[in-house]
């Protein structure tokens, strides 16, 4: 009994001593006694872009052909709270330029408990937005262009992150059909439905990603993207401006 205890003990004193390489995986849940031990400060990170990631979204999120490079991304690892009682770990590769910016918003959004339902790397979905927004995934960098045109979304730069994409979805008129994206999304454009995990004018969210010289794509005119918050501090490389997801 005492050997069973002691080989308990070790395993967990092993785990909580090495989150970065047993503890810590993308989507798994953490224990808040796990976190206490740690310091919650070592769960929100940023680092440049292995090999092992690189391997991972080489010619998915970052093609050959990419007019960003590497160098210029950054690995960011955070916590979030998914909305269903559990803490679990996330992650998202943006601009090192907004590294930093993303780091203090995230951990201001898990201190405040604002529910994040799921925070994986687009790639895991393959690289397909619309199965990223079907999961209500958060995501951040992705090189492909915005829907229905040949111009680089904002995502293309890592400049860009959507927020619970499926409750907060991308709606617009093209040709007198409105569109809404993700496709399942439907029942959530229409914004007088709650949810959780709706974006509204003046909550947390979306006073942070302001305060951090975001703009949101919720306040668009033409259409609303209520999911897409952009920086707004550099050249956007689309020629026609913001706007575009």
């Amino acid at each position: 009994m005492k050997r069973i205890l002691f080989l308990m003990l070790t395993a967990i004193a092993i785990t909580i001593a090495s989150h970065g390489q047993t503890a810590w995986k993308a989507g798994a849940t953490v224990d808040s006694a796990v976190i206490a031990s740690e310091g919650t400060d070592a769960f929100f990170t940023s680092s440049a872009i292995d090999d092992a990631i690189y391997q991972h979204i080489k010619g998915k999120s970052l093609p050959e052909n990419a007019q960003i490079s590497r160098s210029e991304l950054r690995y960011l690892t955070m916590l979030h709270h998914d909305g269903h009682g559990h803490i679990l770990c996330g992650e998202m590769i943006c601009h090192k330029d907004i590294a930093n910016d993303l780091l203090e918003i995230f951990r201001k959004l898990y201190d405040a408990r604002y529910p994040i339902e799921c925070m994986l790397l687009i790639d895991d979905y393959g690289a397909d937005d619309e199965l990223s927004m079907r999961a209500n995934n958060t995501s951040c960098f992705c090189y492909r262009a915005i829907a229905g045109s040949k111009r680089l979304s904002r995502h293309s730069m890592g400049m860009a992150v959507d927020i619970n994409p499926l409750y907060n979805p991308c709606v617009k008129t093209r040709n007198g059909k409105r569109i809404v994206q993700p496709s399942t999304a439907s029942k959530w454009a229409n914004r007088t439905n709650a949810s959780q995990y709706m974006i509204k004018h003046g909550d947390l969210c979306h006073r942070l990603f302001l305060a951090h010289g975001f703009s949101w794509g919720g306040s668009w005119r033409s259409s609303k993207d209520y999911q897409h918050f952009e920086w707004s501090l550099t050249p956007n490389p689309s020629p026609k401006g913001r706007g575009a997801r």
